[in-house]
């Protein structure tokens, strides 16, 4: 049992989280404290104090009719997802091992809901013995759909995936608006919808998700108002009333210098409107905002350890025990045009001494790994870094390990911890 500080901690301006004497804390707990459970391995830890303040501020700031989902693709932790089952209305997965984890946490199947493209026979035939609602995203998928739950003799909760005809502005990734694997293009969903009122199944509604990790308000109200009114011109084509709407997330983390974060309670106030317009016309649909990245991704940290320190023709690389391996994100090479970096401290040097300009170096933070592609920060200034300090890396709650290659070169597994 690892145990708490009892010192009265001070907030570092650069990080939000803990200090004491010199030290980041995440959960009332020193890094290096942590550092002694992996044996001088890498590791991610998450704050639940932060995860729970999140869910609070949207629940908060949102319109009191919107139904609050996590998507586990954003962090698929165990422990995190057992935690958060019990703050939100539901769960939306990518996969059957999201809907078998997820189910395994103890979330109620009829409160998942399945979607992504190429779902296999075999996981349509799970999903539909589960209970869980299924997101059609074609119309070859609907008729396997269709001839499996016949076989099964089962009941099926379905939704339509929509593939918009317009997309989320600003957005830093676009899954819509044009032509994609991810739903089915708008105006083919009246003919699907008169394929699906012939059918036994329960349709429940559509799923209308454009683009993610979005710092743009006006863009975000804009699409929002689009999705509704998208919403309403293609129900009028379905012989039963609308149980559900999923209109997405894509709210933004503010990852690098420049980025401004989302005023929530802004956006709530413009969305408000939107939502109580729906509801008139459509009292009994629950309106479904999903959020993966905006929920954990400021609560996570990942800590990797200095192995060495070099000079290299004028330039100084940090080599730590870490790398892509562990976050692929933080390197640049998920989905990144041009590198730029996380924010990165040196997590036991916090103290305003290490922190005055005049004690910072201009380095290079690099991983163990045998490629170029290797780097976690590139010409960042922190404070003079010795072998065996801590290197932090900040917003790492959200895609993460899972999204990282952590098998490439066999290097030992790391841990994570639910502070």
């Amino acid at each position: 049992m690892i145990k708490k500080e009892k010192k009265r901690p001070v907030h570092s301006e650069v990080t939000g989280f803990p200090v004491i004497d010199g030290e980041l804390t995440i959960g009332g707990i020193k890094i290096s404290q942590l550092a002694k459970k992996t044996a001088g391995n890498a590791f991610y830890a998450y704050d639940s104090a932060l995860i729970k303040s999140r869910i609070s501020d949207l629940r908060k700031y949102l319109p009191d009719e919107i139904k609050l989902h996590y998507a586990l693709k954003a962090n698929p932790m165990p422990d995190l997802i057992s935690y958060v089952r019990h703050l939100v209305d539901g769960f939306d997965v990518a996969s059957v091992g999201e809907l078998k984890l997820a189910i395994s946490c103890g979330q109620n199947p009829s409160e998942i809901s399945f979607a992504g493209p190429g779902k296999s026979d075999n996981e349509l035939r799970t999903s539909i013995e589960s209970g869980a609602i299924i997101n059609a995203e074609s119309a070859g998928e609907l008729e396997r759909i269709i001839k499996i739950s016949k076989k099964l003799s089962r009941k099926v909760k379905v939704a339509i995936r929509v593939n918009p005809d317009f997309e989320l502005k600003s957005s830093g990734m676009k899954m819509g608006g044009g032509a994609s694997p991810f739903g089915i293009d708008a105006e083919q969903v009246p003919e699907i919808l008169s394929t699906l009122n012939e059918t036994d199944l329960i349709f429940m509604g559509f799923h209308i998700f454009n683009g993610s990790q979005n710092l743009r308000e006006e863009a975000l109200i804009e699409a929002a108002e689009k999705t509704f009114d998208l919403a309403v011109k293609l129900a009028v084509f379905s012989e039963v009333p609308l149980r559900a709407l999923n209109i997405g997330g894509g709210f933004g983390i503010p990852y690098f210098p420049g980025d401004k974060a989302l005023n929530l309670k802004s956006l709530g106030e413009k969305l408000t409107p939107l939502v109580q317009g729906f509801k008139k016309k459509f009292p009994e649909t629950d309106v479904v905002m999903e959020f993966g990245r905006y929920i954990t991704a400021e609560s996570g940290l990942y800590v990797c350890k200095v192995i060495d320190r070099k000079i290299s023709r004028g330039q100084t690389y940090i080599v730590t025990n870490g790398g892509m391996h562990h976050h692929l994100a933080a390197s640049g090479n998920f989905g990144q045009i041009l590198k730029k970096n996380y924010p990165i401290v040196v997590g036991n040097k916090m103290s305003k001494k290490n922190l005055c300009s005049n004690n910072l170096e201009n380095v290079n933070i690099v991983g163990c790994l045998c490629t170029p592609l290797d780097r976690l920060g590139e010409k960042v200034d922190l404070p003079y870094i010795e072998v065996g300090d801590y290197i932090i890396v900040f917003y790492s709650g959200a895609y993460g390990l899972s999204s990282s290659p952590h098998n490439f070169l066999n290097h030992p597994k790391i841990k994570e911890f639910l502070l």
